[in-house]
């Protein structure tokens, strides 16, 4: 069973904290994390890209020039896409690029990024974080003597707008809580700042 090392706001070690062999000690499947990385990032496209065919670009009406004796090849359109101002051949159309991916997948996924973290020593268990007004100084004073001032995911137990609020004003930090939880934002963030609640929550929901 993995162990870690709880924190407070100021950095200082309170306790440890035992954490579920099936949440966060798991092997890491690459292979599925591969798949859920490019599943959210595919279903993050608009996939509204358009492209004018020659039957959509406007003029092209009238035959160039007759058809034979010019010396020259033959032309219908001036909107042929071999010409200048012409439609586009095989160009992209508006389209959807969503994937899924089935429940198991998804959960064998989260272990695993999860586990990751343990694994590398980049998971921080605060024991509370409390914000009082809209203190981005508080915030960023904490994830400093954390050792977590880049790229990092704090996950709290519920929605906390002063929190998030004043996490949202410090680069390359994001806050989500503990019910909708993504792989890749685990993935992308260097340190996973989670209190003591949100972990206990999380292994409630998913063990």
């Amino acid at each position: 069973m993995p162990q870690v090392k709880v924190y407070n706001m100021a950095g200082s070690e309170v306790g440890t904290m035992d954490l579920s062999e099936i949440i966060f000690g798991a092997d890491v499947n690459g292979a599925v994390l591969h798949a859920a990385v490019r599943a959210y990032l595919l279903n993050q496209r608009q996939g509204t890209q358009s492209t004018l065919t020659r039957t959509e670009v406007s003029g092209g009406g009238k035959k160039p020039w007759r058809q034979k004796g010019t010396g020259r090849a033959r032309q219908g359109s001036t909107r042929s896409p071999q010409w200048t101002h012409g439609g586009v051949a095989l160009g992209p159309k508006p389209r959807s690029y969503r994937t899924g991916m089935n429940r198991k997948t998804k959960r064998i996924a989260l272990y695993s990024a999860l586990s990751a973290k343990v694994a590398e020593g980049n998971l921080i268990v605060v024991d509370d974080i409390k914000c009082e007004g809209y203190k981005t100084k508080t915030m960023a004073t904490m994830l400093h003597k954390l050792g977590a001032d880049t790229k990092t995911i704090v996950v709290l137990p519920e929605v906390d707008q002063f929190i998030i609020k004043s996490c949202a004003n410090i680069p390359g930090v994001v806050t989500a809580q503990y019910n909708n939880l993504n792989v890749y934002d685990i993935l992308n963030a260097n340190k996973f700042v989670v209190t003591a609640a949100a972990v206990k929550m999380l292994e409630e929901v998913y063990a």
